[in-house]
């Protein structure tokens, strides 16, 4: 049956206790949200393919953790099915955080491409790991949770699956994928080189809303979307100067570009019993871009 959030009112953000799964952990959007998830008393696995970044990253998110809360890391390229069986198994084993609430994706890739110069072997990377990965980690870890993480104790065995139908499983669990502004709004004056970054999270898009559907009624799926963000990887690319760099937004309401910690509010509430009612969405933390645009 579907659930109906029945708790106190000052619980209704509560994830302390949870086990996140954060892919692309270890720095950016992912490192952010997992300090939010740790700060606020949620067990966190950080996922990304390279270990010394994942090594520094875990300190990191240490150092604001709530006291009690376990930080690992998991070295897995999500792009690689076998590599995300394999993690969500360390997941979820004593070794790991011995279970899974919440599953966060924040991997990708990005190369701006005009149509007449697009690299086709890039391409196909890029729609591994913007698309396929989030696919691997959305079915595996979120079956995991429909499978297990249920109220009365009962876990569901695969010979109890009919081929064809729907999962008969009433498991629990919260899934955020990171889609862009980019998913439904495309860059004017030519496009920019962004047909392979737009075709990928548009895609992204559509696959959340897919399995909010085929996870349903008690896992949610959903995504965010943010605007030009400045992270680790858009040093170099944006202006040194803030106030340089917020200039570029100046026309929308908020007039500044998005940083790391604007995601980590909206993962917060995605990852808690107060979104038990939002799926198959995404929220847009873009100062306004798609309302104004």
């Amino acid at each position: 049956m579907p659930k109906v959030y029945d708790g106190k009112l000052t619980n209704m953000f509560d994830i302390s206790g949870k086990k996140a799964a954060i892919f692309g952990g270890a720095g950016g959007f992912g490192k952010a949200i997992a300090e939010g998830f740790a700060a606020n008393g949620a067990d966190v696995l950080i996922l990304s393919r390279r270990e010394e970044a994942l090594k520094a990253a875990a300190e990191e998110i240490k150092a604001v953790a709530a006291e009690g809360v376990q930080v690992k890391y998991y070295a897995c390229d999500a792009c690689v099915e076998e590599e995300v069986i394999a993690a969500r198994d360390y997941m979820v084993s004593e070794e790991g955080l011995g279970g899974c609430d919440i599953l966060v994706n924040t991997q990708g890739l990005n190369k701006k491409m005009f149509s007449w110069e697009i690299d086709s072997e890039y391409w196909e990377k890029m729609l591994k790991t913007n698309i396929t990965s989030t696919m691997y980690t959305n079915r595996y870890f979120g079956n995991w949770m429909k499978e297990n993480n249920t109220e009365d104790g009962k876990v569901y065995d695969e010979a109890e699956f009919t081929s064809g139908q729907p999962s008969p499983c009433q498991g629990y669990g919260k899934i955020i994928n990171m889609s862009s502004v980019r998913g439904i709004r495309i860059i004017g004056n030519g496009g920019m080189g962004n047909v392979g970054y737009c075709t990928t999270k548009g895609a992204v898009e559509m696959l959340t809303k897919s399995f909010a559907a085929d996870l349903r009624p008690n896992i949610q799926v959903n995504a965010i979307g943010p605007n030009i963000t400045y992270t680790p990887m858009m040093v170099g690319l944006l202006p040194p100067d803030e106030e340089t760099r917020n200039g570029i937004a100046a026309p929308l309401p908020a007039q500044r570009i998005g940083y790391e910690i604007d995601v980590v509010g909206v993962a917060l509430f995605l990852a808690s019993a107060a979104s038990d009612m939002v799926t198959a969405t995404t929220i847009y933390p873009d100062g306004g871009l798609v309302a104004t645009s």
